[in-house]
């Protein structure tokens, strides 16, 4: 970035979101929902479908928002939080793969990317941003919660996450637990999400001013788009499988956004200054 200072970094970056939210927000989920369908019915060449390149560059777009909107908020303490979060992502995942603990036996059937030791690369790409953004949720529809009202709340969204993102992401062979309850996923698996999630939301807990956080979310409209993008593409996937409880919880995160003023397609599709 040459000489440009960090602020200046982040009002660009700021700058590039805001001027496409609905294409990031909207037309990326939409149509990596399409691509998805058109792979798994076989209606693309071998080298396009499921392209794992294809699939981290689309989900790197979709975080985009969430990038923008956290950024001046990284100091020490947060980039350390994030950091832990990331580490722990790496080693849970590592365990997980090799040794079937805490989320059940599960391999991986698709490389998301770069796969080092069975884990993908760009793991923390895909966790990261479920906990950061479930607590971003809660901290809006409660923000007089306490510390640990606020934690077990969070705590809550991620699990209700990822009942939307494991049965689709199943479905479309992703991975495979080997069969379950829940769409093809185990009871095992939401078992250990309660323990990931729980130190994964403490930790964001931990490194995050909660104050300055809240003021950012309500003066940065596109911070939780990421989360737009999400409902969207994941939402559109169970609908496509056919996992109604699944499409029902979708349809749940989604009300609590437009209680938030964050599912505003109109919104989404203008320019609006941020505050502050």
């Amino acid at each position: 970035m040459g000489n440009l200072s960090r602020t200046q970094v982040e009002r660009r970056l700021s700058d590039l979101v805001r001027e496409n939210r609905f294409t990031i927000a909207v037309v990326f989920p939409l149509v990596g929902a399409g691509m998805f369908v058109a792979s798994h019915e076989g209606w693309l060449p071998p080298w396009l479908a499921m392209n794992p390149l294809l699939v981290l560059f689309g989900t790197l777009v979709m975080r985009l928002p969430l990038v923008a909107g956290l950024a001046p908020l990284v100091d020490r303490r947060a980039g350390v939080g994030l950091l832990l979060v990331t580490a722990y992502s790496y080693v849970i995942e590592y365990i997980g793969v090799h040794y079937g603990v805490p989320y059940g036996e599960f391999s991986y059937q698709i490389e998301l990317g770069p796969m080092v030791g069975g884990v993908p690369v760009g793991l923390p790409v895909f966790f990261l941003p479920l906990v950061v953004n479930s607590y971003l949720l809660v901290l809006l529809l409660l923000p007089k919660a306490g510390r640990i009202a606020r934690t077990l709340a969070a705590l809550a969204v991620v699990l209700v996450v990822d009942f939307v993102l494991d049965p689709a992401a199943v479905g479309l062979g992703f991975w495979d637990y080997g069969g379950g309850f829940y769409y093809g996923v185990p009871f095992s698996n939401f078992q250990g999400w309660i323990l990931s999630g729980l130190i994964a939301v403490s930790l964001v807990e931990w490194g995050f001013d909660r104050a300055a956080l809240g003021d950012r979310l309500r003066n940065c409209e596109f911070a939780l788009d990421d989360f737009v993008s999400f409902v969207l593409l994941w939402g559109a996937m169970n609908v496509y499988f056919g996992n109604w409880i699944a499409v029902a919880l979708a349809a749940g995160l989604s009300a609590g956004l437009v209680r938030t003023d964050r599912f505003d397609f109109v919104g989404i599709g203008r320019e609006r200054p941020e505050q502050g």
